[in-house]
């Protein structure tokens, strides 16, 4: 049986641990920071795999109650509450156990930051938010925990707040992840206006009331009321997740340090769009077209995306954009209604991708901050943990079996073949297509960090204790050295799902109902069912895959990647010549900031400017404020001629005015 003080004490932890380390850093110290907020995290840790525990094994029920009562106006009210059902439960562990590597990463990797308590303090925050957003029982309590994890993303990116990039990188975070919450708020208001409530329970109990009914947003131009909903949270989850087109600031956010990368942007704040749709499904199961919308968008960032990262040198970058492809590849699958195979493959894509993330980290410890791979090459030998680690990754996010993203990548693509919305055909060519390019641009940056020849190199006459031993890049003060082990620890720990996780959840996640009520799906759309009838277990599926598809345009995009960088060195960049524009539309990112920066940035300066020279200078300060001066000057200059100080001047004016005032009392009195 679950108790609230269970889930106050997993929630709160992580709170109580950012307010200690960040309020009194310096009493404590940086000992007593990282030791309060990882202590924290991992005793959340431990009781939400508890929790996991008796929902799934220990025979607990769903858990759904209210805290405290924020505020009630007749029959409408919000609260503090918390459900905790097997998908509640399955993304606390997912939080809280990546939360805690990433916290052990850090006691290794910012070490010599000036900012590590602060550092500890925000990622501690963030957990706590993150664990309040996938808690929430409420549509209010979703957007505080949404909002929350928005503003310590903010805070993060720019963590280094000295380096103007890291300014721009968190602004231009702020600004795109507004674009979606605004219609993620909107989403929310369509929700109480149409079924009166703000409780999740109530809201999917009341939502079959939404067939039939419609909204004129525009005269004569009705919307159906689920389509409105679901379109509207869903530019939420655009935002949260980074989706076309609103996913240009997730690449900008590698300016912050590499744990957060691995924290936000690989297996947390980045993946509770996904939690939110697959939460909201009974709502999108009554919209064809919202579903048909999230499909497309989700399989266009699973292609094109991962297109983009194939010409990056930045390491981070590489993988940054590897994560908005893969969170295409959730999306569409949520999309196709497989839901589960949605929430899955972000299991798993969370455990590999923040171990490329971590193993990226100390890859640019070894080289001293250097992260452009054309100045790496043949560290294999000097890093053989982060080596290996990071090949269990690569291989897990390529989709080779029997490693864990095999399974939940390959069920996503059987999915979305499988079903029968508009958009379907060209959604299941974009993510098989994209399996070619994730093994592409995976085993290009392999072999460009690891294998070949050193492109780096040491500089005898460095002074002990320098970083570089020049700004030359490429030219290190000594060579590079495995990291400690406050930093390979968390990579074993986190290749070892990576490896496993996919063989042993497939079947219970994905056919065994594991998530029972938590996810609704219509029979019509119930993609899923159908792969169930030929599934038998994971060792058939693995066999199966020899067979399939996908494995083997995995494998051609393998055997051209390891010609191209292996045998033949010097093809890459004959090849790119070759391309010509494509790689140049490639290299400037589909020229998504640049429109963005004339049509939004330039053209919101016009505006301003636009509204500046006519509403204030010409308005404002042109019309009232010296219009005002002006006319009261030109009043004093037309009284002052008057004022001539003679009093036959004076005279003759009071029988003028005497006049007038005689004039009309005569005519009102005969009128």
């Amino acid at each position: 049986m679950l108790s609230m003080h269970t889930l106050l004490i997993i929630a709160l932890a992580p709170l109580a641990g950012a307010a200690l380390a960040g309020l009194l850093g310096r009493q404590i110290g940086r000992v007593g920071a990282h030791s309060v907020a990882t202590l924290s995290v991992a005793v959340s840790c431990v009781l939400s795999f508890w929790v996991f525990y008796q929902l799934v094994w220990g025979g607990a029920h769903s858990f759904n109650e209210n805290l405290y009562t924020w505020f009630q106006v007749g029959s409408f009210s919000a609260h503090v509450g918390f459900l905790v059902d097997r998908l509640t439960a399955l993304m606390m562990v997912v939080v809280t156990f990546i939360s805690l590597m990433v916290h052990i990463y850090t006691i290794g990797y910012m070490a010599d930051d000036p900012g590590y308590q602060r550092f500890f303090s925000y990622i501690a925050l963030f957990t706590f938010s993150m664990l309040m957003l996938v808690m929430s029982n409420n549509f209010m309590q979703l957007f505080f925990g949404w909002e929350a994890v928005g503003l310590v993303s903010y805070l993060l990116i720019g963590f280094w707040y000295k380096r103007p990039t890291a300014i721009y990188a968190n602004l231009k975070a702020f600004l795109v992840n507004r674009v979606g919450d605004m219609g993620f708020v909107l989403g929310i208001a369509a929700v109480v206006y149409f079924l009166g409530t703000l409780d999740y329970a109530q809201a999917f109990q009341r939502a079959p009331e939404l067939v039939g009914r419609t909204i004129q947003i525009l005269p004569g131009h009705a919307w159906s009321a689920a389509t409105l909903i679901s379109l509207l949270l869903f530019a939420g989850a655009m935002g949260k997740s980074a989706q076309v087109p609103l996913h240009v600031w997730l690449p900008d956010s590698m300016e912050g340090p590499t744990p957060i990368s691995a924290l936000i942007h690989a297996a947390t704040m980045v993946t509770a769009g996904v939690f939110m749709v697959a939460r909201m499904s009974p709502l999108f199961e009554l919209s064809s077209t919202a579903l048909s919308f999230v499909l497309v968008i989700g399989a266009t960032t699973a292609l094109f995306l991962g297109l983009v990262s194939i010409v990056q040198h930045d390491i981070k970058r590489v993988i940054a954009y590897s994560t908005l492809s893969q969170l295409g590849y959730m999306v569409a699958a949520l999309g196709a209604s497989a839901y589960a195979a949605g929430i899955f493959h972000l299991m798993t894509h969370a455990f590999f991708k923040s171990l490329l993330f971590l193993g990226a980290g100390s890859v640019i410890i070894a080289m001293h901050h250097e992260q452009d791979m054309r100045h790496m090459g043949g560290l294999r030998k000097y890093m053989p943990i982060t080596y290996i680690t990071m090949w269990v990754g690569s291989l897990a996010l390529s989709g080779i079996p029997p490693f864990a993203g095999f399974y939940s990548k390959d069920s996503i693509i059987e999915a979305v073949s499988n079903a029968h919305l508009w958009g379907s055909g060209y959604a299941y060519w974009s993510v098989l297509l994209g399996v070619f390019v994730t093994a592409t641009y995976t085993f290009r940056m392999m072999y460009l960090t690891f294998h070949g020849k050193e492109r780096f190199r040491v500089d005898p006459h460095a002074v002990k204790g320098d970083e570089h031993a020049s700004h030359e890049p490429g030219v290190l003060a000594h060579p590079p050295h495995e990291s400690s082990w406050v930093v390979t620890l968390p990579l074993i720990l986190l290749a070892i799902p990576s490896l496993l996780i996919g063989a042993v959840a497939i079947k219970p996640l994905l056919f065994g109902g594991f998530f029972g009520s938590s996810i609704y799906v219509l029979p019509a759309h119930n993609v899923l069912a159908e792969m169930a009838g030929h599934f038998q277990d994971w060792e058939s599926f693995t066999l199966h895959a020899f067979v399939s598809a996908p494995f083997w345009v995995a494998m051609a995009g393998i055997a051209v990647t390891s010609y191209v960088y292996l045998v033949k060195p010097s093809l890459a960049g004959r090849i790119a010549k070759g391309l010509g524009p494509l790689y140049r539309v490639l290299c400037n990112k589909f020229y998504f900031d640049e429109l963005y920066f004339a049509l939004f940035a330039k053209g919101g300066v016009r505006l301003g400017r636009g509204l500046w020279k006519a509403g204030d200078s010409t308005l404002i300060d042109g019309a009232m404020v010296n219009g005002s001066v002006s006319l009261v000057a030109r009043l004093a200059r037309f009284f002052r001629v008057l004022q001539s100080g003679y009093v036959y001047h004076y005279a003759f004016a009071m029988i003028l005015g005497l006049i007038l005032l005689l004039a009309g009392f005569v005519f009102t009195g005969h009128a």
